[in-house]
């Protein structure tokens, strides 16, 4: 399996050969007739159903043949299964894991907006759950102009809000200088409640191949946008100049924005990047090197924020050491003062107690082959643990399984397999997962997917989500 580095360099070669096929093709644009060039105009006017002059041609549409938007049999948006299917293993299940007795039912849904290729449509935000509301985010991953878009998803409506589209608002701000060949095409960073009832939330690149001074490339935006009205402000306008912004969590209490950056090809800074911004000033208040370079948590007690061997304090305004390991997943802070989480592609969980800054190590949390975990949900009584894996694919090779760990006696059982039946009756693999939240009782996990439709040649190039219904007998 693929480390981290190994993914990323994979995809950056990835798109640095999409780019060099984008840019001849583009030459041949510019030099052709002036009918061309009308298309090409009224496409960028339509950024939200078409993707951008640089991004149209052979090579998305060779990459991703199907039709779009994907849907759903009779024109239904959201459907319903709970089936024995479920409880069927997947052929890599491994010693000592344990199966439900009892299916959960399941809603499947494709987000919406998915009116053209992307490159490809995928999620990347880890949301959260207020009431019945599911906050989660679908990106184009489109460079360099594509966009992002935030939604609120009602499981009891078993309906989709959009409440942004990222490119389209900043466009109508103005927030795009005259020589910025960029559209963020991607939203990285958690979405986050504040206090004042917005919801918070960072831009990111498309492409770490397009964040350069040719494109006119100064930097990302810390967004907010709020849940009744949908009313969407700009927080911060470059708050790390040349750098993106794939990693967030947001202090409610004290209204901080904590951002892990990634830098811009020719920012002069090259090093990951911690920030801690007031929002209520307007200001930066911390800025460092060595920031988080994916997931950041937080003490809301104290309001201090952890990462990778270190603590900010936001009453000391300065970063200690910390005995906290790399942080790839995280839940939220339990009652008990702990938090729970994976590290880079390994499924080894561990505990770490706020109070004591003390570590422990708990064994694997995987169940099948794949071992990535990108998003792991604590249960309100602290006893449960829900995750994943296959973060970054090959979920679908174990069957896809949702797993529950028991921290009392150190179980792992597998709640639903749901590859083998959604892609027997729906012709969709749910392949990989950035994104999970569980609802206040512990009852519904909501998901977001990466995945691919049958008869797509070359692997993801759609979004989904899946409501599960933990059975009250498996709680």
């Amino acid at each position: 399996m693929m480390n981290v580095m190994q993914m990323f360099a994979c995809d950056a070669s990835f798109h640095a050969f999409e780019g060099l096929r984008a840019m001849k093709l583009l030459s041949l644009i510019l030099v052709t007739a002036g009918c061309l060039i009308a298309v090409t105009t009224v496409l960028a006017q339509s950024p939200v159903k078409t993707p951008p002059p640089s991004n149209t041609g052979r090579t998305i549409k060779s990459r991703y043949p199907l039709p779009y938007p994907p849907t759903l049999p009779n024109q239904q948006t959201v459907v319903t299964e709970q089936t024995a299917t479920f409880l069927q293993p997947g052929k890599h299940l491994r010693s000592g894991v344990v199966v439900a007795k009892v299916a959960p039912r399941v809603d499947f849904a494709f987000y919406p907006k998915q009116d053209y290729p992307g490159n490809p449509w995928s999620h990347r935000s880890d949301g959260f759950v207020l009431g019945d509301k599911f906050y989660s985010s679908s990106n184009d991953h489109l460079a360099p102009r594509g966009t992002a878009h935030l939604w609120e998803y009602d499981a009891v409506q078993k309906q989709f809000r959009h409440l942004c589209d990222t490119a389209k608002f900043l466009e109508s701000q103005h927030a795009f200088p005259a020589d910025m060949n960029y559209r963020p095409g991607e939203m990285q960073s958690r979405i986050d409640l504040g206090a004042d009832g917005f919801l918070y939330y960072a831009t990111d690149r498309g492409s770490p191949t397009v964040t350069h001074d040719g494109n006119g490339y100064r930097g990302e935006w810390i967004l907010r946008t709020h849940r009744l009205t949908g009313e969407t402000q700009i927080v911060a306008t470059w708050p790390i100049a040349k750098h993106t912004i794939p990693a967030s969590i947001v202090d409610p209490q004290r209204m901080i924005f904590y951002g892990g950056t990634a830098p811009g090809r020719d920012s002069p800074n090259q090093k990951v990047q911690f920030f801690a911004w007031d929002i209520r000033a307007g200001k930066l208040l911390h800025q460092c090197d060595d920031g988080p370079t994916r997931v950041l948590f937080l003490s809301p007690k104290s309001g201090k924020v952890y990462w990778e061997g270190k603590v900010y304090d936001p009453a000391t305004n300065r970063v200690a050491a910390a005995n906290v390991p790399h942080v790839r997943s995280a839940t939220r802070e339990t009652a008990e003062g702990y938090v729970y989480g994976t590290s880079q592609t390994k499924a080894d969980l561990w505990a770490y107690h706020v109070p004591t800054d003390t570590l422990k190590q708990l064994g694997t949390a995987a169940v099948a082959s794949q071992e990535y975990i990108a998003s792991i949900e604590a249960d309100p009584s602290g006893r449960f643990l829900y995750y994943v894996p296959g973060a970054h694919g090959g979920a679908a090779q174990d069957n896809t399984p949702i797993v529950q760990y028991d921290l009392r006696t150190g179980q792992r059982k597998v709640l639903a397999f749901l590859h083998d039946h959604f892609w027997q009756k729906y012709d969709y693999a749910l392949d990989g997962s950035f994104g999970s939240a569980l609802d206040e009782r512990g009852e519904r996990l909501f998901i977001s997917w990466d995945g691919w439709r049958r008869g797509q040649p070359r692997g993801w190039e759609s979004a989904a989500l899946t409501v599960v219904h933990i059975p009250a007998e498996e709680r």
